[in-house]
């Protein structure tokens, strides 16, 4: 949530604000601005609403500014407005600052600086910021940001540039992402990769505590210190095409149709010979002595989670428990040094999620981190990490990140399983066999699509929907309820069907939508009796089931079926069906598929 771009070279700098922010919308926003020095003086531009309304007001003039940064803002603190969006400056004009993150201290350091003399004209906690530099200003920006931050408690990620200094950028990170993109007498800087692709792909990626002072020659990186540290370069690999959309309407439809290349890119490498093993290799565990697992993870990586707790159960014969990060946090956990700890984030910026890496990391288990973006913090601080592979993910809501974290976590079960020898070898390889079909079973779900957008035409315009299912296939109703409900702002349920008696048929009247999985041959006659009983009382279902089990279609209204696999791998395609289904009721809604309403793509608060 929430963006900062950074440029200092020899160009016009606005287009390039103005570009990088386009390419951090998916982000989630509602406000956005930009400063630049023109002879010594500041220049602020900003707006309420989305970015259009800002490029817009600056109507394509041309600026004389060779240097700037800019933001876009989801708010936290204050409703969106001209006023509250960023940049925020000082009282005299001289210090600009954009600021991702919360500063939990804000009230008392506002208090105190309003003693002293400072006029503040936002509701923000990020206006501090300015007001702090221009305290601490003696003649040198870094040291007055340095003496800022030290002042500071939260999380942030903050660019500062100053009329009296308009030679050079500076950002500091703290718990929020921040990378630095190198060039040739020009150098820049984002909260996400995306912003720097059409202008570098090389990076320093900064680390909690870090200071860039960015000119036009160099980029220095200071310590907690002040002294410099010597950075490594990071080489982006993915090209700036994979971030756009390819002739598609929207990224998440892109990212849909990625899938089956995001499965076999994220399974590259990683099965050994004869299909008979999996090769993880980078992990460094005392398997024999795993006593529990917790996995822990926000939204629909806690769905992946969900997932991985069953089949690690099953197949690896160890006990898990799933936690939302933000509980696993609070509710101290009885984790030990004979725990491991799983954590699922997609960004690996996850803020309550890195909160409880620390936290298990605090009672001395062994952390490992699944995650799709190398050198996030995530990464940086598990004990090991397992990367998702999946490509860049544009849009808000989550799809070729969520299968690629289920194919890890079945890869993941194998490895145990394999270590501990709780499944035989023919068995193992059957299994092997079958993930290594599942990036071409994807792709013939998504050539065949017509039944979908069938059902989503018919009740587009529907109140609320509900999706039941057991075992595998709950876990899965969790995430297809939670897609239709984020991007088509529909009021879905997901539930256990067993559950139906215990309440929740008091709900299904007639022409209810019921969505019903029933892709598990051993539940699947209980299923059978679930879905009668909505049926009874007017329901209109759609099921998904596997290939075989048609005996599905005397009681459902509509059957889309998908391809037979191991009933454990049934997720990966399950969820395919339900992400499409989501989509084209969104569209047929007229909703933003790509940043639907109070969503971020990347949660850095808590």
């Amino acid at each position: 949530m929430c963006g900062i771009v950074g440029y200092i070279g020899e160009q016009e700098a606005v287009p390039i604000l103005l570009d990088g922010l386009q390419k951090l919308e998916y982000r989630g926003y509602d406000s956005a601005g930009v400063v630049f020095p023109v002879d010594g003086r500041l220049h602020v531009e900003k707006q309420a609403g989305k970015l259009a309304a800002l490029q817009e007001k600056l109507n394509g003039r041309a600026y004389p500014a060779v240097a700037g940064i800019g933001h876009t803002r989801w708010a936290t603190h204050g409703r969106p407005s001209d006023a509250n969006a960023h940049p925020h400056t000082d009282c005299s004009g001289r210090f600009a600052v954009v600021h991702n993150g919360i500063i939990e201290n804000y009230l008392p350091l506002r208090d105190w600086l309003k003693a002293e003399g400072h006029v503040f004209q936002s509701e923000t906690d990020t206006e501090v910021l300015p007001h702090l530099v221009e305290h601490f200003y003696r003649g040198d920006l870094v040291e007055a940001v340095r003496e800022a931050v030290s002042r500071l408690e939260g999380s942030f990620a903050m660019a500062v540039v100053a009329g009296p200094e308009p030679d050079r950028v500076v950002a500091v990170r703290q718990d929020s992402p921040l990378v630095v993109g190198l060039g040739r007498g020009e150098n820049f800087l984002a909260s996400d990769i995306p912003a720097l692709l059409k202008h570098t792909r090389r990076t320093y990626i900064l680390n909690d505590g870090e200071v860039a002072v960015l000119t036009r020659e160099r980029v220095k990186v200071l310590d907690r210190t002040g002294q410099e540290v010597a950075k490594e370069v990071f080489e982006v690999k993915w090209a700036a095409e994979q971030a756009e959309k390819n002739g598609f309407d929207h990224f998440m439809l892109k990212e849909i149709y990625e899938q089956p290349r995001a499965l076999r890119d994220t399974l590259s490498g990683r099965i050994g010979g004869n299909d008979c093993g999996v090769a993880l290799e980078d992990l460094q565990l005392d398997v024999a002595g795993l006593k529990k697992i917790f996995i822990t993870a926000c939204g629909t990586a806690y769905h992946a989670g969900l997932v991985g707790k069953y089949i690690i159960e099953k197949l690896a014969r160890l006990p898990v428990e799933v936690d939302i990060a933000s509980e696993f946090r609070y509710r101290q956990p009885l984790v030990d040094r004979d725990s491991l700890v799983v954590v699922i984030s997609q960004s690996g910026e996850t803020a309550d999620t890195l909160a409880a890496l620390r936290e298990a990391k605090r009672y001395g288990a062994h952390v490992v981190g699944v995650t799709n973006v190398v050198s996030s913090s995530v990464a940086r601080e598990a004990d090991d990490v397992l990367y998702t592979w999946a490509g860049p993910e544009i849009a808000v809501a989550s799809t070729k990140a969520y299968t690629s974290q289920l194919l890890i976590m079945y890869l993941f079960a194998l490895y145990l399983a394999e270590k501990r020898k709780t499944v035989g070898r023919e068995d193992l390889r059957q299994i092997i066999l079958e993930i290594k079909k599942l990036s071409h079973k994807a792709q013939f779900i998504l050539d065949n699509t017509a039944g979908l957008k069938s059902f989503a035409e018919q009740y587009v315009d529907c109140s609320g929907m509900f999706f039941i299912g057991r075992g595998l296939d709950y876990a899965v109703a969790l995430e297809g309820s939670l897609k239709l409900k984020e991007i088509s702002y529909i009021r879905a349920e997901a539930y256990a069907a067993g559950e139906l008696k215990h309440g929740t048929l008091a709900l299904i009247e007639e022409g209810v939508p019921v969505v019903a999985l029933a892709t598990q041959g051993a539940l699947f006659e209980k299923m059978i009796s679930n879905i009668q009983e909505v049926k009874a009382r007017g329901a209109s279902v759609l099921a998904l089931a596997m290939n075989g089990l048609d005996e599905v279609e005397k009681v459902a209204g509509q059957v889309i079926y998908i391809p037979a696999t191991h009933p454990v791998l049934a997720p990966v395609l399950t969820v395919i069906p339900l992400q499409l289904l989501a989509y084209y009721t969104a569209v047929g809604r007229g909703c933003d598929v790509d940043k639907p309403r109070n969503l971020a793509k990347s949660v850095t608060v808590e």
